[in-house]
């Protein structure tokens, strides 16, 4: 089973403590090495984001930043788990790194399995 995670949370949080990326990057390392993550990575600022939206029969284009935006995905990743409690547990360690390496950040993992259509 496929999934894709967001980490999601306030654009304004500021860089990740050294700790953080030495602690993230070895639980990325070790899932790349046993086949359980196929792609991760970062994602830029809402303000160099475009939205397209369909409503009313018109088509609309509205450049970041948004202001109702109060969460914003920072970074993903595509796994390859045997069930979805699996790919819980997994974001569920994201979450604790975050609150041992970098105290008093707050945010979420969206996590949301992906179809194939081969």
């Amino acid at each position: 089973m496929r999934y894709i995670t967001f980490v999601k949370m306030t654009e304004d949080v500021g860089d990740p403590p050294p700790a953080l990326v030495e602690a993230m990057g070895k639980e990325m390392q070790a899932a790349f090495a046993d086949g359980s993550m196929i792609e991760a990575g970062g994602l830029s600022g809402m303000r160099d984001s475009t939205e397209i939206r369909l409503a009313d029969a018109t088509i609309t284009q509205t450049d970041g930043p948004y202001a109702e935006g109060k969460e914003v995905a920072g970074g993903y990743a595509i796994t390859e788990v045997r069930s979805h409690e699996e790919a819980v547990e997994g974001a569920r360690r994201v979450l604790e790194l975050h609150l041992e390496h970098w105290p008093g950040w707050e945010g979420s993992v969206e996590i949301r399995q992906m179809f194939s259509s081969q």
